[in-house]
């Protein structure tokens, strides 16, 4: 028996098994905890500390010092040439004094390779778990943009940062694309040594606005 076969046999003895099987519709339970709550100084502190022990960089400030802070991140490593989510807010980059190349689905993802990094706003963190969500809004962008270079500084308002993963899912439109970052891209070899970088950027810098 080929792949094809034995693969064509699997399936068709499921979809016998689904037909024969009641159509009902059964509850899907949801007494999960909800509603948490924290000071804004336990997220901020819990928040940072996932962060670090994921190997990111933690850069809190003001809002008025986001565009010197972006700035110093892209300076110090070396970061020329970025990209940008068509919607990102200009003022982010008054100090950045490289290249900022607004993207668009006309790009197709490997030429994203070229940029030196990326810089893009998110959509709600968890501060239990340290996740970062994006849903591709216009300040965001395509997935492709996140992932592709090797350099990403990620804005995070403090007010967009939830204690737990019920209270980040709650503030989620469902039918928006959603990518999680928790730390910057790694794995592990065979002989559990950390390779970083290999399935998205391998530095995440994250600066978190205090006072928003």
């Amino acid at each position: 028996m080929t792949t094809t076969d034995a693969r064509d046999t699997v399936l068709g003895r499921i979809r016998d098994a689904l037909a024969l099987a009641p159509a009902r519709e059964r509850p899907v339970p949801r007494a999960y905890r909800t509603g948490r709550t924290l000071p804004d100084a336990e997220r901020l502190g819990l928040l940072t500390d996932r962060l670090v022990d994921y190997k990111a960089q933690v850069h809190p400030c003001t809002a008025d010092r986001t565009a010197d802070v972006i700035a110093g991140i892209l300076r110090e490593r070396g970061a020329r040439r970025i990209g940008v989510p068509p919607g990102l807010d200009e003022q982010w980059l008054t100090a950045y004094d490289g290249e900022a190349q607004r993207d668009s689905a006309d790009i197709p993802a490997p030429a994203l390779d070229a940029l030196d990094g990326v810089v893009t706003a998110s959509a709600v963190t968890c501060a239990e778990t340290g996740t970062i969500f994006l849903d591709g809004s216009p300040d965001q962008g395509r997935r492709a943009l996140s992932l592709v270079p090797d350099l990403h500084v990620c804005v995070v308002d403090l007010s967009s940062v939830v204690a737990g993963v019920p209270e980040a899912v709650a503030r989620l439109v469902p039918e928006r694309p959603t990518t999680l970052i928790s730390g910057p891209s790694a794995t592990s070899d065979i002989e559990l040594e950390r390779v970083e970088g290999v399935h998205g950027p391998r530095t995440l810098a994250v600066v978190i606005r205090t006072d928003v």
